[in-house]
């Protein structure tokens, strides 16, 4: 994403006479026994013709049709990063991905959305920085929510391999959203700028849990661990369905997602959803890439989310979830993070 930061010209590889070199010795005067005999004088030598100009060596020629080689996709998100307002993503500032791995992972993420298209991830990086330079999701994270709209409806939690691993593979980061813990529809929803806000801040408290800032490992098309799961709770929210304060929060927050935080999610559970939550999944269909949509799961009862992890590179991780679905860990409010409350 940087401007076309050229690498310097290959040096040429030649290297001057060392400074000092004896000079070519002179051949010894020979003894001189008798005069030297007189030498009729020569007819001058005719002058040279002018010669033909020479050919080109193919060295040069090769030289002259070198051209410049195009920069990678990678340093063209770098350079539309460049040129907009706003240097950071996730938490990470952006610099050159060629020597930046955290800056690799981000660029390379918003190529991962778009199928390698490069126009179209160009264009979402930029909608991306322009939002972040408007919203200021990093400031949210400092911000102080009501309690009486937000209090256990979000929390962070993650689960390692030993409290000292660092390995993006032996860490699971995940956002639960407890809906059913909605106190009053019009306090939570009914502000949907705050609701937003609230949202964001709760996302980027999992993305300072991915440290994306410290990463090392370089990611592909193919390869990427830094990812988190997400789990939203609709018990007892059956309701919610004749509210449109709740289906405005549910298509606002699912633009804002789907542009401006891509290729961050691994698996998406539904836990406890009622038969009338169908109008979520009709706006998601809308908004959010068929890939994507792959991976959301609806589950009727949020014990059966334990079963859903037996393969994690974290050891154990179904039983470390809280009691609540399936695992043997504490609650949620022991265990987990949220935004910050007034």
């Amino acid at each position: 994403m940087s401007g076309s930061d050229a690498k310097p010209a290959a040096s040429t590889g030649l290297s001057e006479a060392p400074e000092g070199a004896a000079a070519t010795p002179q051949a010894p005067i020979a003894a001189v026994e008798e005069p030297p005999k007189a030498v009729p004088a020569a007819d001058p030598a005719p002058a040279p013709a002018p010669s033909a100009p020479s050919e080109p060596t193919a060295a040069a020629v090769s030289k002259e049709e070198e051209t410049t080689e195009e920069p990678s996709p990678l340093a063209e998100l770098w350079a539309a990063a460049k040129a907009a307002n706003h240097p950071e993503i996730w938490g990470v500032v952006l610099s050159d991905p060629e020597s930046h791995v955290p800056s690799q992972i981000v660029l390379q993420k918003y190529l991962n959305a778009n199928d390698g298209d490069l126009t179209k991830a160009k264009d979402q990086l930029t909608k991306t920085l322009e939002w972040r330079a408007k919203t200021k999701p990093l400031e949210l994270v400092k911000k102080h929510f009501s309690k009486t709209k937000f209090e256990g409806l979000g929390f962070v939690t993650t689960y390692l391999n030993g409290p000292e691993s660092t390995d993006p593979e032996n860490k699971e980061v995940f956002t639960w959203n407890i809906y059913g813990g909605v106190k009053s529809i019009d306090e939570t929803f009914g502000d949907l700028e705050l609701f937003i806000e609230w949202r964001v801040a709760l996302m980027e408290l999992a993305l300072a849990e991915l440290s994306l800032a410290t990463a090392t490992k370089l990611i592909t098309a193919t390869y990427d661990p830094y990812k988190m799961f997400q789990v939203h709770d609709y018990k007892s929210i059956s309701f919610l369905r004749q509210s449109p304060h709740v289906k405005s929060a549910s298509a606002e927050t699912i633009k804002v997602f789907a542009q401006n935080y891509p290729e961050l999610l691994k698996e998406k559970f539904f836990v406890n959803v009622p038969a009338v939550m169908g109008f979520v999944y009709a706006f998601m269909k809308l908004f959010v890439a068929a890939k994507t949509i792959k991976k959301f799961h609806p589950m009727s009862n949020g014990l059966n989310l334990v079963h859903e992890f037996a393969d994690s590179t974290v050891k154990g991780l179904g039983e470390k979830l809280p009691k609540e679905y399936g695992g043997k860990g504490e609650g949620l409010k022991d265990t987990g993070k949220g935004p910050l409350l007034e």
